[in-house]
């Protein structure tokens, strides 16, 4: 027998529609302008219906074909390797400040906390990078965000917190070690949480744009991010020119390849996220919880 809807039921079923249609409509236009010509756009603004479409913008993209492709590399090692290694990190030190048998923990914890609230500045950072050698390397690209978010590692925390403490207490009778209650029982306990801030840790690498920036001139080196930057740079300087009744009098497609770029760089998350979304919302419930 089939359920008859509730008036509440499809009240609930319409907002949820309305509310998809507010986060997909702009990533919808965004989609379009790209593929819009900048004439078009300059004289009709954004349009979910476009009078020329062109695919300047993206020819503009892939006209270095093999640099793109180079930065793109670098940028999905630098996120993976990145992500990887800040996961495994915030993971052991989450475990060290939520271990009860640890001395201190709560002072180690405050001392993390503190790193939330203040910051050397971006000079004292700069000077270290250059003295250990983050220069003009992957380590540049890797080591810089490598120091964990601390507000992901009291996440973390705050869900290991959760799991019984009989476990560490039943593997420490058997003889197990703290490294193999870690990764033997705790670690895979905290799935949920661990992907979250995998992911995380994963937008910020794949968005990073700073650290080239400041530690990075060889654009063997270039992240996506960085070298889609520099290359709207140009064409906005070009579009300046023009402006200045200087150059060509053809329109230089800084509109659309802003959105072009904006698809470029958003794909590979968005295409991960549902990977990864069950364990998100689980982790955020279960780690935003206080211990």
């Amino acid at each position: 027998m089939k359920k008859k809807l509730s008036i509440g039921m499809l009240a609930i079923y319409a907002v949820t529609f309305l509310a998809a249609a507010v986060c997909l409509l702009p990533l919808l236009l965004v989609v379009i302008v790209s593929f819009t010509a900048e004439s078009s756009i300059i004289q009709n603004g954004y349009s979910f219906f476009p009078e020329t479409w062109s695919l300047e913008a993206y020819r503009l993209l892939v006209k270095n074909g093999s640099d793109m492709v180079r930065s793109y590399g670098n940028s999905i090692f630098v996120t993976l390797t990145g992500t990887l290694l800040a996961v495994l990190i915030t993971a052991m030190a989450s475990y060290g400040i939520a271990n009860p048998f640890v001395r201190y923990r709560d002072s180690i914890a405050m001392y993390f906390f503190v790193t939330m609230v203040f910051s050397g500045g971006m000079v004292p950072w700069y000077i270290i990078c250059q003295k250990v050698g983050l220069y003009e390397n992957y380590w540049a690209l890797l080591i810089p965000s490598l120091v964990f978010n601390p507000f992901n590692l009291f996440l973390v925390r705050n869900y290991m917190r959760e799991l019984p403490s009989s476990l560490l207490e039943s593997a420490k009778l058997d003889g197990a070690n703290d490294g193999q209650v870690a990764f033997y029982i705790y670690f895979p306990l905290c799935k949920p949480i661990l992907a979250t801030i995998g992911l995380f840790y994963g937008i910020a690498y794949w968005n990073d744009w700073w650290n080239s920036i400041m530690l990075v001139s060889d654009k063997s080196y270039y992240p996506i991010q960085y070298y889609l930057m520099k290359l709207k740079s140009d064409l906005l300087f070009m579009r300046n020119l023009q402006s200045a009744g200087i150059g060509g009098s053809a329109y230089t497609p800084t509109e659309s390849l802003q959105m072009a770029t904006a698809v470029v760089t958003v794909g590979p998350i968005i295409f991960l996220y549902p990977f990864l979304q069950k364990y998100i919302v689980k982790g955020l419930i279960i780690g935003g919880v206080k211990g």
